[in-house]
């Protein structure tokens, strides 16, 4: 009997090296894949946050971030006591907010309502022409619109002529702007956003909504119990993301929109750190900005996915 165990463990040691081998093969090729983003991530993510000791500094481009002197956190208290500060964070706070209510769920319901067109030339069509926006530079959207709604012959105003409507000078229009750069950015980006809406939607098992047919759904009813369940997970990974970045906006966007009549409600994060930053060159102080911005959108996201994950069992990790 121990000769013949002995045999049998003898028989399964090569076994069990050969499966190691292929086992260390097959990380090794896929370490070996990851490998080129990891070095990206290192050299562009990772080693430029040894530039966050700037904020800690009065730095100097000519003496270096080694020969600059250590101020603490001289320049953290020198913006939180900025009143200026305060009002352009609750400028990119209310825009952002702004975004994700109504610039968040855009895409969303894009998504849905081409999915329920019938015609598949026109709705692939209808698809494709809502992604070329996205392919625009801020600087040409930012000239479509202000010729459309220029006040002299804007189409918008000659429309609103019309109808005995004194001519809106939208752009300087301090009421107006919020929603006009909202209103830009949902245009702009709508289509390309929904992408994973649509491949969300395709990836449905199309027997549930033959079997809603079958037990007399509407279309409406098939959205509702359907559709928007199999997004949800995509919604709320999308969503998560949105919010870890709820304290910046692009720079491009409100630089080519604003104008020194709207500074009031269009200074924003991004522009006031390239105003103090690159134009007065106050360097320490917009790299102490940038990295509390960094970290509250960092808690931001862990927050979020604690309470989505609370609330409904998903997020990131």
């Amino acid at each position: 009997m121990s000769i013949t165990a002995e045999a049998r463990t003898n028989g399964k040691q090569p076994a069990m090296r050969t499966k190691r081998r292929v086992y260390r093969k097959t990380v090794f090729a896929l370490y070996l894949i990851l490998a080129p983003t990891l070095l990206l991530l290192l050299l562009f993510k990772y080693m430029p946050m040894y530039g966050i000791s700037i904020a800690f500094q009065d730095f100097s481009p000519y003496r270096g971030i080694s020969g600059s002197p250590w101020v603490g956190l001289k320049h953290f208290a020198h913006f939180i006591q900025d009143e200026t500060f305060w009002k352009v964070m609750q400028n990119t706070l209310i825009i952002n907010f702004y975004d994700i209510l109504f610039g968040f769920s855009a895409p969303i319901v894009f998504a849905i309502l081409a999915n329920e067109l019938t015609h598949g030339m026109f709705k692939r069509v209808t698809q494709t022409i809502s992604y070329l926006p996205h392919f625009l530079s801020w600087v040409v959207v930012a000239g479509v619109f202000y010729q459309i709604l220029s006040p002299a012959d804007g189409l918008v105003n000659e429309m609103l002529g019309w109808f005995s409507i004194e001519p809106i000078y939208f752009t300087t229009e301090k009421e107006l702007f919020r929603g006009l750069i909202v209103s830009v950015g949902i245009w702009k980006d709508v289509g390309w956003s929904a992408i994973l809406y649509f491949a969300v939607i395709a990836g449905i098992d199309s027997s549930l909504y033959e079997a809603a047919k079958v037990d007399g759904a509407s279309r409406l009813r098939q959205i509702w119990h359907i559709t928007l369940p199999g997004m949800v997970p995509m919604i709320i990974l999308l969503l998560l993301l949105r919010l870890s970045s709820i304290f910046e906006i692009g720079f491009e966007r409100m630089f080519v929109m604003q104008n020194p009549i709207v500074l009031d409600v269009s200074d924003v994060i991004s522009t006031y750190v390239y105003r103090i930053g690159l134009q007065n060159s106050q360097y320490s102080l917009t790299t102490a900005i940038g990295f509390v911005q960094s970290v509250l959108g960092f808690l931001m996201l862990i927050t979020a996915n604690k309470a989505s994950k609370k609330l409904s069992g998903m997020g990131l990790y």
